[in-house]
């Protein structure tokens, strides 16, 4: 059982007995002593797609949702649909493109390091990575003799995502991103 202080964007709780993913999470420090940090977090209902907000403290409880975490790899995009193949019994998973807001940035072709969380049989949802490497497909020239300097500029990769990243890196440089963040961490 999580605690909201655990919680990440992609987790999967229960809640009065539907699966919900986070698909937001804040923290607000209190300006008294001995306040508790509370925790904005917007889940999305994974059966009605309906949003739902909660203000929560660090040590309140929430339920794992019943759901079965199985190894998948990424296959292909089939219009606004994602197919995964599920490793160990080679069998196909379909999910739409609103499923998948704010990770199908980070979904590269053969990606197998990803969790899909299942119900039922069907494809709820996906846990990525805490990171992965992606192509810097478009980005300003590298400026010489710049590595010394903490500016930085922006890149478009090769899923479509653009991330701020150091002056000094180049088109076709294979980085590494925070898949929590969004941010870029370093050269792959």
């Amino acid at each position: 059982m999580p605690k909201a202080s655990e919680l990440k964007r992609g987790m999967i709780v229960d809640i009065e007995g539907i699966p919900h993913v986070v698909r937001q999470f804040e923290s607000k420090s209190p300006s008294s002593r001995g306040a508790a940090t509370l925790y904005k977090v917007r889940f999305n209902n994974l059966k009605t797609r309906q949003k739902l907000d909660l203000s929560l403290k660090g040590d309140d409880l929430l339920k794992d949702a019943d759901c079965q975490r199985v190894r998948v790899q990424y296959s292909y995009k089939d219009g606004e649909s994602f197919v995964f193949m599920n490793l160990e019994d080679y069998s196909q998973y379909t999910v739409d493109a609103d499923s998948l807001e704010g990770q199908s940035e980070y979904l590269v072709e053969q990606q197998e390091d990803i969790v899909a969380l299942l119900m039922d049989g069907v494809l709820l949802g996906i846990e990525l990575p805490q990171s992965v490497n992606l192509v810097v497909e478009d980005t300003p020239p590298a400026v010489t003799g710049s590595s010394a300097t903490n500016r930085s500029k922006t890149a478009r990769l090769s899923t479509g995502l653009e991330v701020q990243v150091p002056e000094y890196l180049s088109v076709g440089e294979t980085i590494k991103i925070n898949t929590v963040t969004g941010k870029f961490m370093s050269r792959a």
